[in-house]
C-alpha cells in the first residue's frame, strides 16, 4: 500500500516555488478582464442572500470578470484541498475549518495577506481564528464566521419528565438519560457515534487536553486521568441517552429534531435556522415547532457556561490563484460589514467583533454569547489536520459508542496521534 502523504508534504513543494512571487500585484500574477475567480464554500452555513451578495458586487465592480461559487463538502475538504491548492486549476479563494487552517499557512499553500490585514478588519477581527489563519508573523487566512455549540430541546419533552434547564455537566447527561428512557426510540440526547466535536468539553470541563506540547514534541493526551474522566462521561451519554446510529454522522441534527426521535441536540448555534426552515425548502425544517423549541449553552462541570469547540472557518486566497489581485478583491467583500451582517442575521458570530450586535438578542444569541466566550479551538499544530483527515478521532467515538473500553482505546489513540502530530 503507498504510504499516505501528510498535508504538509504535498502542498509544501508546489506553494514554496509561488510564494517568492504571487502576492498581490506581484510579477507572475495575471489578472484579466475576463477573469472567473473561482471561490470554494464548504456545506450550506452561508446564506443564499450572502452568496448572491457576494457575485453581484464583485461582478458590479469589476466589470468583465465573474465570481463562481463551487460548494464543497465537509467530508474529505482536507485531502481535496491538499490536491487542489497544489495543482494547476487551484479555486483562487477557499473556506477551510479552522481546525485546518494551520496546515496549509504554514504549507505556504495561501497567499500573504499581511499587507491587508487592516483593510480586511485588522483589529476588528475575531482574535483566536486570527490567531488560527497567521504562521510565522504572517496573515494568511482571515475569519469567515464562528459559531459556538448550544443546547437545542424540546421544551415539552423536558416538561413532561419533570426536569429543569440543567446548570451542570452531570446534569446534562442525567437529563438525558432521563429523557431517553420516558421515551423509548428516541434521543434523550442525540449523539452519532462519529462526532467528536461535541466530545471535546467532557476532557476540557474535567480538566484534560487534547494534546499538549512541550519541549519541542506534542503529546495526545486523551489517555490522561482526566481527560479519561470525561471521556467516560461521553459513553455512559452515548450509551444511555442516545438512540442514534453508533457509526452515524452528525449531518442534519433538525431532522431528528423535526421528527421527534431527538430531545435534546448540541449543535452550532445556526442549526436554528435549520430547524426552522420551512417545510418545503430543499432541506425541511419544522417551523412549526418554533414555540417549542428551547435552548441553552452546554453547562459546565462546576456551572456556568462549559468551554465548547468553536465552530467556524477561516477563508483565504491560494497562493497559485491566477487572479491573487481579483481573489483578494473578493475576499475584502466577504469581510465587508454588508457580507458579515447576512451571517449574524442567520445566526453566524460574525468575522468582526463590532458585528456581534447584530446577532439579535432572542434566547439564542444571548446562549451563543454565553458559549462563545469560552469556546476552545483543537491543538494549533500544523499537522492537526492530518489527524482529522485520517478519521482517527471519528474512529475512536464510534467504539466508545459501541461500548469499548474506553482506557485501552484512548492509550491506542494517543499513540496514532502522536505518530501523526511528531512525525
Amino acid at each position: 500500500m503507498k504510504k499516505k502523504l501528510g498535508v504538509l508534504a504535498l502542498v509544501a513543494a508546489s506553494a514554496l516555488a509561488l510564494t517568492s512571487c504571487a502576492s498581490n500585484g506581484s510579477p507572475g500574477s495575471s489578472e484579466a478582464s475576463d477573469a472567473n475567480i473561482r471561490v470554494w464554500l464548504v456545506g450550506t452555513d452561508t446564506p443564499k442572500e450572502a452568496r448572491e451578495y457576494l457575485v453581484s458586487t464583485f461582478e458590479k465592480d469589476n466589470p468583465g470578470s465573474k465570481l463562481t461559487i463551487e460548494e464543497q463538502s465537509w467530508t474529505g475538504l482536507v485531502d481535496k484541498l491538499n490536491t487542489n491548492l497544489s495543482g494547476s486549476d487551484s479555486p483562487d479563494v477557499v473556506e477551510v475549518g479552522n481546525t485546518q487552517a494551520a496546515a496549509f499557512t504554514s504549507a505556504g499553500a495561501f497567499l500573504d495577506l499581511t499587507k491587508d490585514f487592516n483593510e480586511l478588519g485588522g483589529k476588528d477581527l475575531l482574535p483566536g481564528f486570527v490567531e488560527a489563519g497567521s504562521y510565522d508573523g504572517k496573515f494568511y487566512a482571515a475569519p469567515l464566521y464562528s459559531g459556538a455549540r448550544l443546547v437545542f430541546y424540546k421544551k415539552d419533552a423536558l416538561a413532561a419528565a419533570g426536569l429543569q434547564v440543567p446548570t451542570t455537566l452531570a446534569d446534562y447527561v442525567t437529563n438525558g438519560k432521563k429523557l431517553a428512557t420516558d421515551n423509548p426510540g428516541k434521543s434523550g440526547i442525540w449523539w452519532p457515534g462519529q462526532d467528536w466535536y461535541n466530545a471535546l468539553p467532557f476532557i476540557w470541563e474535567n480538566g484534560g487536553e487534547v494534546a499538549t506540547f512541550k519541549d519541542g514534541k506534542w503529546s495526545s493526551a486523551f489517555s490522561t486521568e482526566k481527560s479519561l474522566e470525561g471521556l467516560k462521561q461521553v459513553q455512559d451519554a452515548m450509551l444511555n441517552a442516545s438512540r442514534a446510529p453508533k457509526d452515524g454522522k452528525e449531518d442534519n441534527p433538525q431532522v431528528g429534531f423535526c421528527d421527534g426521535t431527538s430531545l435534546q441536540l448540541s449543535a452550532p448555534s445556526w442549526v436554528k435556522w435549520s430547524i426552522l426552515a420551512k417545510a418545503d425548502a430543499e432541506t425541511p425544517g419544522c417551523p412549526d415547532q418554533e414555540e417549542n423549541l428551547g435552548v441553552y449553552a452546554l453547562p459546565g462541570k462546576d456551572g456556568g457556561a462549559a468551554s465548547v469547540m468553536a465552530g467556524g472557518s477561516n477563508i483565504a486566497v491560494s497562493a497559485k490563484s491566477k487572479h491573487p489581485e481579483l481573489a483578494v478583491k473578493a475576499l475584502k467583500i466577504i469581510l465587508s460589514d454588508e457580507f458579515q451582517t447576512i451571517y449574524a442575521k442567520g445566526g453566524l458570530v460574525p468575522a468582526k467583533l463590532s458585528l456581534a450586535k447584530e446577532l439579535g438578542t432572542d434566547e439564542v444569541a444571548k446562549a451563543t454569547a454565553e458559549a462563545a466566550a469560552k469556546a476552545r479551538l483543537t491543538p494549533p499544530s500544523p499537522k492537526w489536520a492530518d489527524v482529522e483527515a485520517a478519521g482517527l478521532l471519528q474512529d475512536f467515538f464510534v467504539k466508545i459508542a459501541q461500548g469499548g473500553d474506553v482506557d485501552s482505546l484512548a492509550k491506542e489513540l494517543d499513540k496514532k496521534i502522536d505518530g501523526i502530530l511528531n512525525g
